[in-house]
């Protein structure tokens, strides 16, 4: 695998080798001793696999998991097409509330990592998308919070060419970076 690091140190977009023939393809989408020889994150442990299935337009985030319920991901498409977006919201980074906005694919099998203190979220761009994700932290309904995916503060230029995103309930109520 290949690790990449953005320009917001800690999140590394991720790009397995994919070995193929006739019959098709085969790739490692994770390997923990070369996860954390790349990245120096020796103490990361996944807890937990989590799936979504959407269809175009779905804009799901941006959320996260305040204090001792945050969580890390590694984020993955294997079916379908969607531009992933990770926010940093960690106190006192020289790059709060930047973002890193990655394209991801059935195609190219790219993933990202996301560490703790950043709010996430995805678009779907193509007819439907199977997202897949490991955390590192158990999920906290009491503790996640949502964050506007407009926030003209963020700036995140989403592709929504003319249209208007089908959101959650708790999406449509989000709160503005300067509430949180």
């Amino acid at each position: 695998m290949r690790y990449i690091e953005t320009e917001i140190p800690g999140v590394w977009i991720i790009e397995p080798k994919r070995f193929g023939d006739e019959r098709g393809w085969f790739m490692e989408t994770f390997r923990l001793n070369d996860f954390r020889q790349a990245t120096g994150l020796t103490g990361l442990e996944f807890v937990q696999d989590n799936e979504s299935m959407s269809r175009r337009g779905v804009l799901r985030g941006l959320h996260f998991q305040r204090g001792a319920h945050a969580q890390a991901k590694l984020v993955r498409v294997s079916l379908g097409r969607v531009l992933d977006v990770a926010v940093d919201l960690r106190e006192g980074s020289p790059t709060y509330g930047r973002h890193v906005a990655v394209e991801l694919s059935d195609e190219t099998g790219r993933q990202v990592f996301i560490p703790r203190g950043f709010a996430h979220g995805f678009l779907v761009l193509s007819d439907e998308a199977r997202f897949e994700y490991k955390v590192d932290n158990y999920y906290s309904p009491g503790e996640e919070v949502s964050v506007r995916y407009d926030d003209p503060d963020l700036a995140i230029a989403w592709p929504l060419d003319g249209i208007t995103p089908q959101l959650s309930e708790k999406d449509i109520k989000a709160l503005y970076l300067k509430e949180i």
